[in-house]
């Protein structure tokens, strides 16, 4: 959610229910305290910070967020152990971002309080062993005793129920937030997300890190390269530096990088974050009482 999930989404996900998260990806210290304090000047709701560990800042976007009396920190990109002792020091609740069952107990045992189990159908970065959010859940959800989280391919009510049926107790929405009126995204790349269909995103970048974007002139020139046996420093030039920017905040979606879900392909118009929530309440109670029998067509 880099460059799509400032101060304005995160309030207005909070005041329609859902845990607003700020995504510091994409932000300098000084930026995220602005975010933070403005956040909190539109919603009396809880809100979080999103911090990739992975960032060579890591430690001042760490301060400034702990500076500013955030209690709810989800990590990823990176390894929490490092990070939990001053998190817990200051009282804030730690979700750390997995891929796989090895990384979910990894987190749990240096003490995290909830994992997000991301399927590689998610938008942007992904975990290298591909495993589908479908066949990730259960397994991590039997794995682990702390609270899971998820994430990769939700988009609606039904995602939401499918998921709780797995065994998570919670799912973590990007795509359908990263396509609404709030979104500090550029228009072009909220069009180009509703304008998907269900093949549209490729995982690419695979020899420097997955990453899942909408097809492209630069997602198809790196695929191109990588089938053609490019080297990682070789793709890293191709890559360059701002892609993220370019694309989802400037808005080419030509040259730019178009991080985006498979779950694309069922985001068809921009709406507000209010009404992705509430339209996913309805879908998620509409979804419940279908498995329960209650709309379950008759001859099933």
């Amino acid at each position: 959610m880099v460059w799509c999930s400032g101060a304005k989404l995160a309030a207005a996900a909070a005041n329609a229910g859902a845990l607003g998260l700020i995504g510091a990806g994409s932000m300098k210290p000084e930026l995220l305290i602005e975010h933070i304090r403005k956040c909190r000047q539109l919603t009396q709701h809880p809100f979080g910070v999103n911090i990739p560990l992975i960032r060579g800042d890591v430690a001042k976007l760490i301060e400034a967020t702990l500076s500013e009396g955030v209690r709810i920190v989800f990590t990823s990109a990176g390894n929490p152990a490092l990070h939990i002792d001053q998190f817990k020091a200051a009282g804030v609740t730690v979700v750390h971002v997995i891929a796989s069952v090895k990384h979910a107990l990894k987190a749990q045992s240096v003490g995290v309080d909830a994992v997000v189990a991301e399927g590689f159908e998610a938008g942007g970065h992904n975990g290298v062993d591909e495993i589908t959010t479908f066949c990730l859940i259960p397994q991590v959800a039997d794995a682990v005793t702390i609270p899971v989280i998820a994430a990769g391919g939700i988009a609606d009510g039904r995602g939401m129920a499918a998921a709780l049926v797995l065994g998570a107790d919670a799912v973590q929405v990007g795509t359908r937030f990263a396509a609404t009126t709030e979104s500090s995204a550029h228009a072009n790349y909220k069009q180009a997300i509703t304008q998907a269909g269900d093949t549209a995103t490729v995982l690419t970048l695979k020899s420097l890190t997955p990453v899942r974007l909408i097809k492209n002139d630069f997602a198809l020139q790196t695929l191109a390269a990588e089938r053609a046996g490019a080297t990682p420093d070789q793709i890293r030039e191709l890559l360059g530096t701002k892609r993220e920017r370019r694309g989802i905040f400037e808005g080419d979606v030509a040259e730019g990088e178009l991080e985006a879900g498979q779950i694309a392909g069922m985001v068809k118009e921009i709406i507000s974050a209010e009404e992705v929530v509430r339209q996913m309440v309805k879908e998620y109670q509409l979804a419940v009482q279908r498995l329960r029998g209650d709309e379950w067509p008759v001859g099933r």
